[in-house]
């Protein structure tokens, strides 16, 4: 078994994420593909995220993709949660994630006070309305004049794959969108053309590819699927792993043979790579176990009591402090640093707050340094949305 250095093993990562700056790419799609997908819980995670991997990247990029070319899309998966996937993957997140969303079905209904008949019903009537047409949950509610809980029903159309969510009402920082027929947006493509122990062996194989070397429970936590479930797809898998290891870790991790030369060319000397990554970005989210990047003291600076990660800054793929933007009175970027790095650093770190400002805002940016935290464990569910508010 294999010892590869964890700085090595974080740069090859880094470079399947499209995060190094000799290997980014203008190709949202590609990106999309690779990473299997961008966390999307929030529109603008998958902005920043772009823009983090990128050359030349404009707002109309992605907003085309989904919207007008639609080789993107905007669907739940992995764990429940919401991801923009390509037409490729949409088939098999869809059918390998669909169990633990329609396990929840009953219960989400009875919370929002829906019943099964009466989601039979009102779905079939938004189905009609959205014939041929893309409208808000306000505007269907309005065609309607029903006293159901259109948005609760609305969602659960989604999660089937009745509906697509369409653009935002307003601009794509606007947290609410329109809704279309699933059909509509893509009228050849086959949600039930995978059986689910497929679609599973294709997602688990998609994310070792993209993520690895990794463990079962980065699996299993990633795909929000069972590790019984992750085991049956690794016997079955026609790729050949091998088990390694990664210093200082002392665990046994899985990638794909194929790649272990990729790994071992690896050259970890040169230009330090500098990033700021939104919240809950593919990167650090990939993994449950996590001091591959993260020093455990500053845990509860970046993730908060659920696991969810803010806002990052990254040196060579290892978390060294957090970002955050605020709007009033004057648009700022705030910084704060775990510890005190090189002033050519400190260059770089200003003028990455002040590009990643100026794509967020559309105008120039203030930076302002933080001197301390207070640390997400220790705050109200959300406080990693804003992680230096008192800043």
């Amino acid at each position: 078994m294999e010892t590869f250095e964890l700085d090595q093993v974080n740069r090859f990562i880094l470079k399947k994420q499209y995060l190094l700056e000799d290997n980014k790419t203008d190709d949202i799609v590609k990106i999309t593909e690779d990473l299997c997908g961008l966390h999307s819980t929030e529109l603008t995670t998958s902005y920043l995220s772009l823009f983090a991997r990128t050359n030349n990247f404009m707002k109309s990029n992605l907003e085309e993709a989904l919207y007008l070319n639609k080789t993107l899309a905007r669907i739940r998966g992995m764990r429940r949660t919401l991801f923009i996937e390509t037409q490729n993957l949409i088939p098999i997140v869809y059918t390998a994630t669909s169990n633990i969303i329609e396990g929840s079905f009953e219960k989400y209904m009875e919370f929002h006070k829906v019943t099964l008949t009466e989601y039979q019903e009102v779905s079939q009537k938004i189905m009609g309305i959205l014939n041929g047409r893309e409208l808000s949950a306000s505007e269907i509610r309005k065609e309607m004049d029903s006293k159901s809980n259109i948005p609760a029903i609305i969602q659960v159309m989604c999660n089937y794959g009745l509906l697509i969510r369409g653009k935002p009402i307003k601009d794509w920082r606007d947290r609410r969108n329109k809704y279309a027929l699933f059909n509509d947006y893509f009228p050849s493509l086959d949600l039930t053309k995978i059986d689910e122990k497929d679609a599973i062996q294709l997602l688990v194989e998609k994310y070792i590819k993209s993520y690895g070397p990794v463990s079962v429970n980065d699996i299993s936590w990633w795909t929000g699927l069972t590790k019984t479930k992750i085991r049956d797809a690794l016997d079955t898998t026609n790729y050949q792993f091998e088990k390694v290891k990664i210093s200082k870790l002392n665990k046994v991790l899985l990638m794909f043979k194929e790649d272990i030369d990729t790994l071992k060319s690896i050259n970890i000397s040169g230009k330090q790579t500098l990033t700021l990554l939104p919240r809950l970005d593919p990167y650090p989210m990939g993994y449950k176990e996590r001091d591959r990047y993260i020093d455990e003291k500053y845990y509860g600076n970046i993730f908060d009591r659920s696991g969810n990660i803010t806002s990052t800054i990254f040196l060579d793929g290892t978390a060294i402090g957090v970002w955050d933007m605020e709007d009033k009175p004057e648009n700022i970027v705030k910084i704060y640093l775990f510890n005190a790095i090189e002033q050519d650093l400190i260059d770089d770190l200003y003028l990455k707050a002040q590009q990643i400002g100026h794509f967020f805002f559309d105008k120039k940016v203030k930076i302002k340094e933080c001197e301390s935290m207070i640390p997400l464990t220790e705050r109200n569910a959300g406080g990693f949305m804003s992680p230096l508010k008192n800043c």
